[in-house]
């Protein structure tokens, strides 16, 4: 079992050592903007996680909300005072958006060196490139969590079903820059089965329930199940149908508890990666 659930912990209790010692030594702590439009419950629940973790950590949170018929140039006003904004480390647009407001021109706003999502074009140049950025959490977080269990990348043969800007091209991405051969398929991709049956890491991100099955695995395989879906019992479950499935696998991870915790503390990581850059602190 790949048991991100333990990892983010391990991650998360590390990075509230540094902040601390930081705060010590020079009275600074990371401090996180949150972009949130809108009275969308499932988002309030989310940012309010956000928030309360963000604490737990020594980092301060700045919740800026705004009503659903605000104006986009309000909200792109607000993102430029807090990209020059000393005590404002990293910035996070909170989804869903109302129609009035263009996702793509929100996110550009945002400082290249405050863009702790990893979601700007800028960023995810460098993460394809290879160079140095803000990589998307949750594929960071999948990386991560396989280093953490020392599984071998390089050499691997790599099938990702998903393509979104989220997951799936950025999962590529970091799989190549590790030296694994990736393919990445779609829902227009025939024949999935052949490409899922030959792969030693699969990583499913499509946001079907059970749509990964046992027959589409071969033995020893390495399954990294991305889905969150909830059943008609109020279950949250993976893309994986798991009971079957982990029967085959070397290692798997769990829903909850695998990648989903590993996203947010990638979060956090990167959070705290902005704190050390954009404060020119010297990192021990």
């Amino acid at each position: 079992m790949l048991d991100g659930k333990k990892v983010a912990a391990e991650i998360k209790e590390e990075l509230k050592r540094k902040i601390v010692e930081e705060k010590e030594k020079t009275g600074k702590i990371p401090g996180l903007g949150i972009i949130q439009i809108g009275h969308n419950e499932a988002a309030s629940v989310y940012v309010q996680s956000q928030i309360k973790g963000s604490k737990a950590l020594g980092i301060q949170a700045f919740l800026y909300a705004f009503e659903d018929d605000v104006k986009e140039e309000v909200v792109l006003q607000k993102i430029e005072e807090l990209n020059q904004t000393e005590e404002i480390d990293g910035i996070i647009l909170q989804l869903p958006l109302p129609e009035q407001i263009s996702r793509s021109h929100i996110l550009q706003a945002i400082d290249v060196n405050k863009d702790v999502d990893g979601f700007k074009t800028e960023n995810m140049g460098r993460l394809h490139l290879g160079e140095e950025g803000f990589n998307p959490c949750t594929p960071e977080g999948v990386i991560t969590l396989l280093k953490k269990y020392d599984i071998e990348i390089a050499g691997k043969n790599v099938t990702i079903i998903g393509r979104s800007n989220i997951v799936g091209k950025p999962m590529l991405g970091l799989f190549v820059n590790h030296d694994a051969t990736v393919t990445i398929c779609n829902s227009l991709t025939k024949n999935l089965k052949e490409h899922t049956l030959k792969a030693d890491i699969i990583v499913v991100a499509v946001g079907k329930e059970k749509f990964l099955t046992a027959d589409m695995v071969q033995e020893g395989a390495i399954v990294v199940d991305v889905g969150i879906n909830r059943t008609v019992t109020g279950k949250i479950v993976g893309d994986v149908e798991f009971e079957e499935v982990s029967k085959k696998t070397s290692y798997i991870t769990p829903v909850p508890g695998g990648v989903g915790s590993m996203t947010v503390a990638m979060l956090f990581q990167n959070i705290w990666k902005a704190f050390i850059k954009n404060r020119r602190i010297v990192n021990d």
